[in-house]
């Protein structure tokens, strides 16, 4: 338990059942009236957003998030194993927590497995990955002037829009919050 006077970026609140990121609070006192706690709140689950605002000393259940780094080991089914890199303890996580994450997730790849009460809750990536180009049309001679885009095939099974001149074998750097094609790896 924690009152709305320690709320802090990032501090997961249980409020009615769910969970809640708080995204940005701000501390009000009007010329009249009382004190009031105005928050941006993330839903830690579905990702919806909403404004709440509470009286300012109101209890607020905080919940026991740990940030885990974990290793993404294979995948069971609908499932993906991963394993703890401190106690190398194996948990699985339903594909709808991994959500498209799935897309930018290599055997073997570093991520942070968010838990409450040993329950997933999602999976954070870096903000960037080296993945190869499994398959992708060549681009036409004289084509490349245009600065137009094609579908490239990644080797997890996604697909991106990549600048013309990559061809299939390459090494991307992808961001993996919105698949962005950031640049070739060289080397």
């Amino acid at each position: 338990m924690a009152t709305t006077n320690d709320l802090k970026n990032g501090m997961t609140l249980n409020l009615e059942g769910q969970l809640w990121n708080v995204v940005e609070f701000q501390h009000v006192k009007p010329g009249k009236g009382g004190a009031f706690v105005r928050t941006t709140l993330k839903n830690v689950l579905t990702g919806k957003v909403v404004d709440k605002t509470f009286n300012a000393g109101v209890k607020v259940d905080t919940a026991n998030v740990h940030k885990a780094a974990m290793s993404y080991l294979y995948k069971d089914g609908e499932d993906f194993v991963f394993m703890d890199s401190e106690t190398y303890d194996q948990i699985t996580v339903p594909a709808a927590t991994v959500g498209g994450n799935a897309d930018y997730l290599l055997e073997n790849a570093e991520v942070t497995v968010a838990l409450h009460d040993a329950t997933p809750l999602y999976v954070e990536l870096p903000a960037s990955v080296e993945l190869v180009v499994a398959h992708t049309d060549p681009g036409l001679q004289g084509d490349r002037s245009t600065g137009g885009t094609k579908p490239a095939e990644l080797e997890t099974g996604a697909t991106i829009q990549v600048p013309l001149f990559v061809n299939t074998g390459d090494k991307l750097k992808v961001d993996t919050r919105d698949g962005r094609y950031i640049g070739r790896v060289t080397g």
